[in-house]
């Protein structure tokens, strides 16, 4: 299954607005004035006043807005998209009482997962994970990042990232992929940690990397997964490669991994709530990005927040994501996961459309082509028909009939012909 037939998105797009923060116009707009944006050959050329669209525009198709505003595409900068079965079960018995660690200890968890995703065929993934990708489109989306770590074997791995490419290349969606190999301990290198990080690091990361399935590279890092020493392992091994890192920090304890990815550079720390001083102080030094991941913390029934005003406070950017997964976190909207982060963790609005757009972007390193309207960049936008952008995390469950334009084409809406 591929893309449905889309139409180009060339022309002068009027009467919309701009949201505050996530545009860059190449004329400045008053309060309240309606705006414009002009897409030739797929690319933003031009945005700012309505009345001061430029004549050499003029012959352009028109299109009405209808005074939407007007955001760049969504980005869902942290997700384990691509999957065999589901956890159902597991929920179950975190309601029962099981917490995370007696589930994963007894055999559930990610492993259970790696069971599944080994016995699924490529094909039979790729099938799976489309409507879930279908969902998150549905609302905007025009970037997502895409895990592996339910493979935790070369062949696995390998199955798990050519299915992200091939969700990319079918649905028209920018995707970048992570290697997560350093998710969990394979069932045959039980008691053997340090045996499976050699392994990744001599023979899995080199290989998948060689094979062009590799964008940059994650670990867990926490007492139930990898130490700090073969986080750092990995870390120097993806260093060494030319790719860049990220890390699953501080989710159940704080073991010093957000400095250590930090020291890398790392593009994000995700989880973030057992985060410490030390650690928000190295990652305002690195430009790393806090990814929030609500929807984990609210499936696990956690009640430890991460440290938002010392990340506010500190200047940190925090982008928002599903962090959609089969065992805590079966989120499929990622306006959900902005409500919950304003709910939850006290983000203002604004804060969380920055960080399901711009921030979300600086997270992928896509920072100088997605996350903000601007001239020169792709045409990926969304056209909203609310009254105003508190609505976008406000509802619960509505998702607004957006027009989407994505890589230059109107994938969803019709973007209305002026005459």
């Amino acid at each position: 299954m591929t893309q449905p037939p889309s139409a180009s998105a060339d022309g002068v797009w009027r009467h919309l607005r701009l949201a505050p923060g996530l545009a860059q116009p190449t004329q400045p707009v008053a309060d309240g004035a309606p705006a414009a944006m002009v897409v030739q050959q797929g690319v933003l050329r031009w945005l700012g006043p309505q009345q001061a669209v430029p004549a050499a525009f003029a012959h352009l198709p028109q299109h009405d807005a209808c005074g939407a505003w007007a955001t760049p595409g969504l980005i869902d900068c942290h997700t384990h998209l691509v999957y065999g079965g589901q956890r159902a079960h597991e929920f179950a018995l975190r309601l029962a009482g099981a917490s995370y660690e007696e589930v994963a200890r007894a055999g559930g968890g990610i492993v259970s997962s790696v069971h599944a995703t080994r016995a699924a065929s490529e094909d039979a993934l790729y099938a799976s994970a489309l409507p879930r990708l279908a969902a998150l489109l549905a609302e905007g989306l025009c970037a997502i990042e895409i895990k592996s770590g339910y493979g935790l074997a070369l062949e696995h791995e390998r199955k798990q990232l050519r299915v992200a490419r091939r969700l990319g290349r079918e649905q028209g969606i920018t995707v970048r992929t992570t290697f997560l190999g350093a998710h969990a301990l394979p069932p045959e290198y039980t008691g053997r940690s340090q045996d499976y990080i050699d392994h990744l690091c001599q023979q899995m990361l080199p290989a998948l990397h060689d094979e062009g399935l590799v964008d940059a590279v994650d670990v867990f890092c926490e007492r139930i997964a990898f130490s700090l020493a073969e986080t750092e392992q990995v870390f120097a091994t993806a260093q060494r490669l030319g790719l860049p890192v990220k890390l699953h920090a501080g989710q159940l304890s704080d073991m010093g991994g957000a400095q250590l990815a930090a020291r890398y550079q790392a593009l994000s720390c995700d989880h973030i709530e057992h985060l410490s001083p030390a650690g928000i102080a190295a990652m305002r030094a690195a430009g790393t990005v806090a990814v929030l991941l609500p929807g984990a913390y609210y499936t696990l029934r956690d009640t430890h927040l991460p440290p938002i005003e010392q990340l506010r406070a500190a200047g940190v950017p925090m982008a928002v994501s599903t962090d959609h997964n089969p065992g805590t976190s079966p989120a499929l909207s990622l306006l959900l996961m902005a409500h919950m982060a304003c709910t939850l963790f006290g983000l203002t609005v604004p804060e969380a459309l920055a960080g399901i757009t711009r921030h979300a972007a600086r997270a992928l390193g896509l920072q100088d082509t997605h996350g903000l309207l601007a001239a020169g960049r792709a045409a990926d936008f969304v056209l909203w028909p609310v009254g105003e952008l508190a609505e976008l995390v406000y509802w619960l469950g509505q998702r607004p009939a957006c027009t989407v334009v994505r890589q230059g084409r109107i994938v969803q809406g019709t973007g209305s012909a002026l005459p």
